[in-house]
């Protein structure tokens, strides 16, 4: 069983059972398919200036269609409500903020091949908890969660062997990932105490 992360004498640690890491390596590499697949329009064509392939930028006319997965979008969301600064900001930060996210993604997945999951240093623990808030989102994305009511029910799937449907499996995991996550903030804010 999972113990959680909690602050030593030698910085954040935490244990987790092959069962788990294998789930959480699945699940940060599903949300890593899903940010890989939104980079392939980032594509640019090869008549475009090389500076803006060098760079990550867009020119201004090349604009990035809003994510049409609502995970995806979760994710990658719109920065105002006016359409053309949303857009403008998409095009100009998109491609960066992708990058990071896939860079902790795959950090993750690389510390979650030990038993023990030790983080060198504080940044390298927060770099884990976005990556697991990512999967988070997106989990409550699939599980439609938009309120403190959804949350609640979602909340009461805790108990495996009560598992009938796709949606309680996809509950106990955000509830296993939530619970992490807790765990990991919790852990930060003692060693910064």
């Amino acid at each position: 069983m999972a113990t959680g992360f909690r602050y030593t004498a030698r910085g954040i640690a935490g244990s987790l059972p092959s069962a788990e890491r294998a789930l959480l390596g699945k699940l940060f590499g599903d949300v890593i398919e899903l940010l890989t697949g939104r980079q392939e329009v980032h594509a640019l064509d090869d008549e475009v200036d090389p500076l803006y392939a060098l760079t990550g930028m867009r020119p201004s006319d090349a604009q990035l269609p809003v994510p049409s997965d609502p995970a995806v979008h979760r994710l990658l969301p719109d920065a105002s409500q006016d359409p053309e600064l949303a857009a403008e900001f998409r095009r100009l930060t998109e491609a960066d903020l992708l990058s990071e996210k896939l860079g902790r993604l795959r950090e993750g997945q690389l510390l979650l091949e030990s038993e023990k999951v030790h983080f060198v240093d504080t940044a390298q623990a927060t770099r884990f908890a976005q990556a697991l808030n990512d999967v988070r989102l997106v989990l409550a994305t699939r599980l439609e969660i938009e309120d403190e009511a959804d949350a609640e029910r979602i909340g009461q799937v805790l108990d495996a062997a009560e598992v009938q449907t796709q949606e309680d499996y996809l509950a106990l995991v955000y509830n296993l990932v939530s619970w992490l996550q807790d765990s990991l903030m919790s852990a930060l804010l003692n060693e910064q105490a």
